[in-house]
């Protein structure tokens, strides 16, 4: 009998300003990895593109409005969580309307991306760091 794993896809943005710092947010408490920092994104509804899912979340979880060709992809990683399997896709986004907040966060801040090495992040976000410094 084969395992045919339950697939999690989330999408996710590393967020680049002016001055090449990423905006990183808290993951909030009740929720897996609470506490941990991570990439604003969430999951891909059914339906949904990735780019699209991507532009509601970054409206819910932080109040800014991004057009889909703002979004570049730069890097996936493949996580297993307990009875799922993780896809998580990272894009870059130098463009967006509106000032970031903590809507769904407990706290969100702004770092150069080498500090990124340094956060406590999800096992999964640890490798797409490595790969957001490469590109930037």
């Amino acid at each position: 009998m084969e395992n045919n794993p339950t697939y999690l896809f989330v999408v996710a943005a590393a967020l680049v300003d002016e001055n090449d710092n990423i905006l990183v947010q808290k993951r909030p408490n009740g929720k897996p990895m609470a506490g941990l920092w991570e990439f604003p994104g969430g999951k891909v509804e059914a339906g949904e593109t990735p780019e699209a899912a991507l532009v509601r979340e970054l409206k819910e979880e932080l109040g800014v409005s991004v057009e889909t060709g703002s979004l570049s992809p730069i890097a996936f990683a493949s996580e297993a969580l307990d009875d799922k399997h993780l896809l998580l896709l990272l894009y870059t986004c130098h463009q967006w309307t509106g000032e970031a907040k903590n809507i769904e966060s407990p706290d969100i801040k702004w770092l150069p991306a080498q500090d990124l090495r340094y956060l406590d992040m999800p096992p999964a976000d640890h490798p797409l760091v490595e790969k957001l410094l490469i590109a930037l």
